[in-house]
């Protein structure tokens, strides 16, 4: 870290919200110098507030004869972390992550019910085991599209073999007595596909837990020489009543679950290839018997121990967050994916053999393990429900999100997600192969993908008319809602010329903003249709056997018709979904914009440690929050003046964590300004157990003081809903028409540029005046001293 200037007595720390900005957008100054980080995330300062020779390398040159800041004013210094989740092309990878990220927010989801400790640890584990069903599901789909529909249906078939060169040397009708044209070796080859792909997913979470799980937090004096922790169970220990869960010393050090964790789902992408190859060759084996299926049956066995021992390394294992665990299972870590590995190069030994008379014809059983797949997702969802919803009944708060059931709900969405990356690769390639003909509908040379692939592709157009209906009783909604506003947008502003445009346009920024309080109903009604929808999938391909179109032949002609024109959409559907992703993520690589939008995303999905899938993206908290408490604690201790830690949207929430974080020393010496903030609107409503009512009233009597400011435009921040710190909503926008203060007309802000509002430097003087200014710190009596508490009540100084 770089010297400061020595005669700062009061700092204002600047942390920006999602998508990222630049230090000088941020200090309002094109003349900036790093003081403290690197590349990735620093400390800015403008270049006047820095003494020459003793600053950071600048980021633009600072000017001669420039003065400190004004007396009165506290010095600025802004925090820049946009890079940790919007950085060079490679992050566009991360798309591919999405289901992954997705089911480890439902980890966080959980109710705020700290005396259930075994229906916590219960929560974690079906969550970690949704999570590998997912790891599964997408390495099943790379084999279906590259063992199944290429190597075996494709390759086997003149009508497709033959007229695809590509494919020239693994067809026996194009190569005939060629070694690779038999159907063990084809299926080895084209194994490579999934491995290439459980490598692609290893080497991201290496490489991203190297960088992000290895960054320490803050050291506390009773973390000193202490050993790893004894194994917790699935979620993690219950913190003790009245301990906030982001306090925690270990909450931000995740690097012993994550390794866990990426051993165990990497040794069971390799079981999956692995296994999907050997089956096929055992089946052929045991229809002819001899010598190699009793090798073939050996396999299958050690799949189904190997496949125990890594459900059991899921389970055994969840979070340790009360103690920094500087451990590693190195064993497991070790030792798990090497075992998985040496089993699959043994089935690619046994594949090879010969077999001259071994034909492929039809389609590999991928059904089974598809449709087991599909059930054991939803099992387990109900089950989470059935958790969750016993969860949020022993601590019921009417604020969180569909009683306790946003956990679950967020799980079906990560399941549908994956769904549609795997059947719409599957979908898609088979549509590919089989040249004009649908596949699956019997009139091309191939079979096309399982069946259970086509009855979910079947059940999105009716999903996705559902949602049609929602986006418009949404926009009924709306509309109602901004007719309500428009008295109420008149009396706000009180004595202006009436222009019917402008309050129609107030009104209107108002209500939209009221449909994020809306999400969680669209997300229930979403993930309980598509259980449902999935649900009526799986029966109607195990009860038919058949693609939906040819199953209802025997129907009448009107219904045989609507199944086959659903399959078909829901076809081009799922694979158009797929092929979007696949395109939005080579934008990302060659676009900055692009990639800054998938920037924003990232900022909202990956604020989480990984918990519940070690290939989800990283949590960019594990390097800001350390980043932003050591700043904070070195800063007071040296200085011992005051700071404002000034956080915008979702840097409002990197604050709160970073407080809680503070020693009790360094905490006493931080006022927090929040500002847009998502604090209680979002996180305390979707993640109650760590930003419920009880936490945030924690923060609110451990900060010395804090205020918050919102605008009831905001789609995003909002209030806090504690009285002492929540201000008044911010007029926005400032004027209804023009004046002498305002000669131009003034826009509706919304979320952005909150430091334009008047208020926002009359609060931000008024924390600092709350603050001790230097000296022996005085003692902050619980529930007073705050701003907005009752006047005359000031901090009692410290005995002695």
């Amino acid at each position: 870290m770089q010297s400061d200037t020595g005669d700062e007595t009061a700092l204002e720390l600047l942390v920006h919200g999602v998508g990222g900005t630049t230090p000088g957008e941020m200090l309002d100054d094109p003349a900036t110098v790093r003081v403290a980080g690197d590349e990735v995330a620093a400390m800015f300062r403008r270049a006047r507030d820095t003494k020459a020779g003793r600053a950071g390398p600048p980021s633009a040159p600072p000017r001669e004869g420039a003065a400190p800041a004004p007396a009165g004013e506290p010095v600025q210094e802004a925090y820049v972390w946009c890079n940790l989740t919007s950085g060079n092309g490679s992050r566009a990878l991360w798309l591919l992550l999405l289901p992954f990220m997705v089911i480890n927010l439902s980890h966080w989801m959980r109710p705020d019910a700290h005396r259930r400790p075994r229906l916590l640890r219960l929560y974690g584990l079906l969550v970690r085991l949704v999570g590998l069903s997912l790891t599964v599901l997408l390495v099943a789909a790379a084999c279906e599209v590259a063992l199944d529909l290429t190597a075996w249906q494709c390759a086997g078939t003149a009508a497709c073999g033959g007229t695809r060169s590509w494919l020239g040397f693994l067809s026996p009708h194009t190569s005939p007595g060629d070694w690779w044209t038999q159907p063990g070796r084809r299926l080895s080859l084209a194994a490579l596909v999934p491995l290439a792909l459980t490598g692609l997913l290893w080497y991201l979470g290496h490489k991203t837990w190297s960088r992000y799980e290895s960054q320490r937090p803050l050291p506390r004096p009773e973390d000193a020489g202490e050993q790893p922790a004894a194994d917790p169970g699935s979620a993690g220990e219950p913190e003790p009543a009245g301990g906030p869960n982001l306090g925690r010393p270990g909450f931000w050090y995740g690097r012993r679950i994550v390794a866990r964790l990426r051993a165990a789902h990497t040794a069971a992408a390799l079981l999956t290839v692995a296994a999907a190859l050997g089956t096929a060759v055992t089946g052929h084996d045991t229809r002819h018997g001899g010598g190699p299926a009793v090798l073939g049956q050996l396999l299958c066995v050690l799949y189904v121990v190997l496949g125990a021992v890594v459900v059991a390394v899921v389970c055994r294992r969840g979070r340790s967050e009360r103690r920094l665990d500087t451990g590693l299972d190195r064993a497991v870590v070790r030792l798990l994916p090497l075992a998985a590995l040496a089993l699959l190069l043994a089935t690619v030994g046994y594949a090879v053999g010969d077999r001259p008379d071994w034909r492929s014809t039809g389609a590999l059983p991928g059904d089974a393990l598809f449709g087991a797949l599909s059930l054991a997702q939803g099992l387990l969802i109900v089950v989470l429900a059935v958790v969750a919803a016993l969860l949020h009944r022993s601590a019921p708060d009417p604020r969180t999100v569909l009683r306790g059931l946003g956990g679950p709900a967020v799980a079906m969405l990560s399941c549908a997600l994956g769904g549609i990356m795997s059947g719409g690769v599957a979908q898609r390639v088979a549509d590919w192969l089989d040249g004009d003909a649908t596949p699956g509908q019997g009139a091309g040379p191939m079979s096309g993908p399982p069946v259970v692939l086509s009855w979910q592709a079947a059940v999105l157009p009716p999903m996705l008319l559902i949602l049609l209906l929602l986006a418009a009783w949404l926009g009924l909604l709306t509309y109602r809602r901004t007719r309500a506003g428009l008295d109420q947008v008149t009396a706000d502003y009180p004595g202006e010329p009436h222009d019917e445009a402008r309050t129609r346009a107030i009104a209107l920024a108002r209500s939209a903003a009221a449909l994020t309080d809306r999400a969680p109903l669209v997300l229930g009604l979403s993930s309980a249709c598509t259980l449902v929808l999935g649900a009526g999938a799986l029966l109607g391909a195990w009860a038919t056997g058949e693609v939906p179109g040819r199953a209802a032949s025997g129907a009448p002609a009107l219904v045989h018709g609507i199944a086959q024109s659903s399959q078909a959409l829901g076809s081009w559907l799922i694979g158009l979904g797929f092929i979007l992703l696949v395109t939005w993520g080579r934008r990302a690589y060659r676009d900055a914009s692009a990639r800054r939008t998938i920037g924003i995303l990232w900022d909202v999905g990956t604020f989480w440690p990984r918990a519940a899938h070690p290939f989800a993206p990283p949590c960019y908290a594990e390097r800001a929050v350390p980043d932003l408490t050591w700043r904070m604690a070195t800063w007071t201790a040296r200085t011992r003046g005051r700071l404002v830690l000034s956080g915008h949207s979702q840097g409002s929430v990197l604050a709160a964590a970073a407080a809680w974080q503070l020693p009790a020393p360094a905490r006493g010496r931080v006022a927090l300004l929040t500002y847009g903030s998502p604090l209680e609107r979002l996180y305390g409503r979707w993640f109650p157990a760590h930003f419920g009512p009880q936490a945030l009233r924690s923060l609110h009597e451990e900060a010395y003081c804090w205020r918050n400011l919102y605008r009831e435009t905001d789609p995003i921040g909002g209030p806090v809903r504690i009285p002492e710190v929540d201000a008044a909503p911010l007029r926005d926008p400032l004027a209804y028409g023009r004046d002498d203060q305002h000669p131009l007309p003034t826009p509706i802000l919304g979320h952005g540029d909150y430091q334009a509002d008047p208020s926002f430097d009359r609060e931000r003087g008024a924390l600092l005046d709350r603050l001790p200014a230097g000296g022996v710190l005085p003692r902050q009596p619980k529930g007073a001293g705050r701003l907005g508490a009752a006047p005359g009540i000031s901090p009692a100084p410290r005995e002695g």
